[in-house]
């Protein structure tokens, strides 16, 4: 539930259960793209933060997720063979990434952009969810 869908008081103002709800799950999902992370590159980020980027995006950041092999090769110069390396990897566990925000979520992810600042070692994950209808349920085409 998105930070702007959770359900409000007579008042106006956002319920407790609602806002801890929402923050288990964005501390859910950077448990999870941790895991990814670990999984695939062999170590997980030093520190990871994820937030609604409105009712329907989610966007993770993960700082120092490069392995001495990848910070070496930025600091010989080869940012970009890094970067393209980086990416191969991070899409191919596309399916990974989709799955964990779809299970924590119960939404559909309907778009998935990685990307990666190689020079400062912050990694970027953003999961486009389904749009939910006026009565919370996700809407269908």
């Amino acid at each position: 539930m998105a930070p702007d869908q959770q359900p409000t008081r007579a008042d106006g103002s956002t319920s407790e259960a609602a806002r801890e709800r929402v923050t288990s799950q964005l501390m859910q999902v950077s448990s999870a793209m941790t895991l990814i992370y670990k999984e695939q590159f062999g170590r997980g980020p030093e520190r990871v933060r994820s937030f609604y980027a409105g009712p329907d995006s989610l966007v993770c950041f993960l700082e120092n997720t490069l392995t001495p092999v990848e910070r070496t090769l930025a600091t010989i110069g080869e940012q970009q063979r890094l970067r393209d390396m980086r990416m191969l990897f991070q899409y191919a566990a596309e399916d990974d990434f989709r799955n964990a925000i779809e299970q924590i979520t119960g939404r559909k992810v309907i778009a998935f952009v990685s990307g990666i600042d190689v020079r400062a070692d912050v990694a970027s994950e953003l999961f486009t969810l389904e749009p939910r209808s006026l009565d919370g349920a996700p809407e269908r085409a």
